[in-house]
């Protein structure tokens, strides 16, 4: 319960329930449409989905603030990729929370000359940038653990003087996809945050990829994604050695 009090107590954790109960009220409204008699139900999920979200609008006004210091201390990361790629995406954030507030602006009537769709877009826009560099950062910590996990195997091999097997041209192609497959599992087993932080990215860029029009979407998928991503960010909030570091 004092785990439970402390997170709350948090707004990224507060914004984490609310933003499970939205994708949660979208995926169900997907998956009820469908069906007879559920027109009450679904009218409920919509009006509670849209709640949410506007409450949500709230916790998000001071994350300015926060993506403004993250860009900060992403500049003093050691290594030039993780630099580079998370100073880039902080900044599109920035642009994005400030975009976010200005349609807020707008949705409580202090500015009704605001173009909705026009910044709606460029929102959309800066946080498909903003995961693209997240991701870009990942998969280069991912290639990092594969190519560890890789180089102590092949110590462990030659120590072992075993003969070489002989391997036609297919054998070679499925023990190579399956010695990749292995490595990529052995590299996320052991680094939960970054297994986290990947699978909270990849489900995020769902919703932008649609908004974009790169990939459209349905919103059962989007509402899948959304609560499977905001799943890891409870964890990563109410866990804080989950989250993955700089280096």
């Amino acid at each position: 319960m004092d785990a439970f009090t402390r997170f709350t107590n948090q707004t990224q954790g507060r914004d984490r329930l609310f933003r499970a109960t939205q994708y949660t009220c979208m995926l169900l409204r997907y998956l009820l449409e469908p069906k007879a008699g559920k027109e009450k139900v679904v009218m409920k999920l919509k009006k509670l989905e849209s709640s949410v979200s506007t409450g949500r609008k709230w916790f998000r006004l001071g994350n300015v603030v926060h993506a403004v210091q993250a860009t900060q201390q992403s500049i003093h990361a050691t290594d030039l990729v993780p630099r580079v790629c998370l100073t880039l995406a902080n900044v599109n954030r920035v642009i994005y929370f400030i975009c976010d507030t200005i349609l807020w602006v707008r949705s409580v009537g202090l500015a009704s000359g605001i173009n909705k769709e026009k910044w709606r877009m460029w929102a959309a826009r800066h946080y498909y940038y903003s995961l693209l560099l997240s991701l870009a950062r990942d998969l280069y910590e991912i290639s990092l653990q594969m190519e560890k996990i890789a180089h102590n195997r092949a110590k462990r091999e030659k120590s072992l003087s075993q003969d070489p097997l002989e391997y036609n041209v297919a054998d070679e192609e499925t023990e190579w996809l399956q010695s990749f497959l292995l490595l990529l599992f052995r590299s996320l087993k052991k680094h939960p945050p970054l297994f986290l932080d990947t699978v909270k990215n990849f489900c995020d860029i769902l919703n932008p990829l649609d908004q974009l029009g790169i990939y459209k979407s349905n919103p059962g998928l989007i509402g899948l994604g959304g609560l499977v991503s905001s799943i890891a960010g409870i964890i990563i909030v109410a866990y804080p050695q989950m989250r993955l570091k700089m280096h």
